[in-house]
């Protein structure tokens, strides 16, 4: 398949720039194996789940990683960590007129003194001169890092509503989106109808907004994320799976996750950690997951050729063309669709 394949015509007026009033407040496109879509609203989620399914979630941490500043000759510049490699290094994302070079000091925040020791590909690898942790400073000073298609600076109502409610790891410089629907009283709800719960972390970085740049997708290289899926996790699915229960990815960040750890141990759920390139396009064969909670993603996106990898090609673009007629919201603030898994020859084209 071409990169043209996932095209498709989105008026900005859908692209969401805010959160909806409460968490939950959200539209869902349901998308059956074999159906048309469904319009339904998020709070009709249980009704789409049953006793003994697994929803696994992402509990990674967006950090505050965006941080505004100068070089030492004057210079603007903008910082977004990518990683945080130790207590006072990262690697990150430099914006500048000229990019700084190897023993230059950065200010940023008009309260930070950084030193740029060097760079990795596209990164800079960074220190910061002050003793307290890395993540903290950023907790301090940082701004939250929203996606390149909100045209507004973040706010103090992003800190909360850019973030899951059960966020614990920190790392993750863009929010697993299909998680922030989420708020408590969905979760007693789900809990007290039998359905489970699990963990992956991913960290989400900031190649996912990276546009693809070739027409052939043999020729893409992915972007290599850190994720973990531990032993419970595992144990969960084996029990799920043997109890005739449903595995269900809340996001694609849980999506590759869990592929991820699959292909690792040819076909099992084994506790995994690393780094993943893991592209999952038309074609891909999946070994875990029986169905999909995701936001709506941009066209030509890797993302988008998950989804279409999973939900079948032509019945989730079919799906995208219903909900652009539909005004749904589309990206990280956006509505969200359940897409059950695609066997059939569809899934391939």
């Amino acid at each position: 398949m071409r990169l043209s394949d996932f095209h498709y015509e989105l008026p900005p007026v859908l692209i969401a720039q805010r959160p909806p009033e409460r968490r939950g407040a959200s539209r869902l496109l349901h998308l059956p194996v074999g159906a048309e879509p469904i319009d339904r609203q998020f709070a009709d989620l249980p009704g789409l789940l049953r006793a003994g399914d697994l929803l696994v979630f992402n509990d990674t941490r967006v950090i505050p990683a965006r941080l505004h500043g100068s070089k030492e000759t004057g210079g603007r510049v903008e910082v977004l960590v990518e990683r945080v490699l130790d207590t006072h290094r990262v690697a990150a994302h430099v914006r500048a007129s000229k990019s700084p070079r190897a023993g230059g000091r950065l200010r940023l925040e008009d309260a930070l003194d950084v030193v740029v020791e060097g760079r990795d590909d596209d990164l800079f690898l960074l220190r910061f001169a002050d003793d307290a942790p890395v993540i903290e400073l950023l907790e301090r000073h940082g701004h939250m890092p929203l996606p390149p298609y909100i045209e507004r600076a973040d706010d103090g109502a992003d800190r909360e509503r850019y973030q899951t409610v059960f966020a614990r790891n920190p790392g993750a410089v863009a929010a697993p989106t299909a998680s922030l629907h989420f708020d408590e009283g969905m979760l007693v709800r789900l809990r007290e109808q039998g359905v489970n719960t699990a963990w992956v972390t991913l960290h989400v970085g900031a190649g996912t907004f990276q546009p693809v740049r070739v027409d052939n997708l043999d020729d893409h290289k992915m972007h290599s994320e850190w994720l973990s899926v531990g032993a419970e996790t595992c144990m969960a699915i084996g029990r799920t799976k043997a109890a005739g229960g449903r595995v269900i990815a809340v996001g694609t960040t849980v999506m590759r996750s869990l592929e991820a750890a699959a292909l690792a141990a040819n076909g099992d759920c084994r506790a995994f950690e690393g780094e993943t390139r893991l592209f999952i396009r038309p074609g891909f064969e999946f070994r875990l997951v029986d169905a999909l909670l995701t936001n709506f993603h941009l066209p030509e996106s890797t993302l988008l050729m998950l989804v279409s990898a999973f939900g079948g090609y032509e019945p989730v673009m079919a799906a995208y063309a219903h909900a652009v007629a539909h005004e749904y919201r589309f990206f990280s603030y956006g509505d969200a669709m359940f897409v059950e898994r695609n066997t059939g020859p569809l899934a391939i084209r």
